[in-house]
């Protein structure tokens, strides 16, 4: 067991969940609207999802990477759709006044969707897979060693969403109801265009 394995991985989980996209945008309406543990959470729930992939590429689970990359059109229709009622949703909701208290279902909620939106972009397995197998990442290093490159992955990634949400909290605090409002929009139009984005691309196939 090579614990150099994890290190590469908390790099490379770090560097996949960077780009900001969907999830990025969603994670950040959250703490903004919500609060500190809605982003931390939202961001959990993805950091699961590349952990779940990442294993996937990782051991080698050839049968489970195909099924899903065979169903790749189903699950970006059922991403993109998604994506288009959280955008519209979060489009016209109000901006909160205060600080919320959010209910552990609420949280609940907000881990699952994240996990599900991740999970509906099977490419990232090959993504992980062509990675692991250019950087000789893969399961015939050993059992042991691929676990601990999937714990670093998704330590690094869940590294990456608790400095985002920190970094919007700190933001969080001077920002007015107003400007809360144009947050709402922006981040809905931009999470509106990603889900009419995933759908075009069906259409072009």
């Amino acid at each position: 067991m090579d614990p150099l394995f994890f290190l590469r991985g908390l790099l490379l989980g770090f560097s996949i969940a960077a780009p900001v996209g969907p999830i990025g945008v969603l994670c950040i309406r959250r703490t903004l609207a919500n609060g500190r543990a809605s982003g931390l959470v939202s961001g959990l729930g993805a950091a699961s999802a590349d952990a779940i992939y990442g294993s996937v590429a990782a051991f080698g689970l050839t049968v489970i990477s195909s099924f899903l990359v065979e169903r790749q059109t189903a699950l970006r229709l059922v991403g993109g759709l998604f994506l288009l009622y959280l955008g519209i949703r979060t489009l016209l909701a109000r901006p909160a006044t205060e600080s919320a208290n959010v209910a552990s279902s609420s949280l609940g909620g907000d881990y699952a969707s994240t996990l599900f939106l991740t999970l509906t972009n099977p490419m990232t397995i090959i993504s992980f897979a062509a990675v692991f197998a250019g950087l000789g990442l893969t399961a015939s290093a050993g059992f042991g060693s691929a676990l601990l490159l999937v714990a670093g992955v998704f330590s690094g990634s869940a590294l990456w969403w608790l400095l985002l949400v920190t970094i919007v909290s700190l933001v969080r605090q001077r920002l007015t109801p107003a400007s809360l409002r144009w947050v709402n929009v922006f981040s809905g139009v931009i999470i509106t265009a990603f889900g009419l984005i995933a759908l075009g691309s069906l259409l072009r196939r």
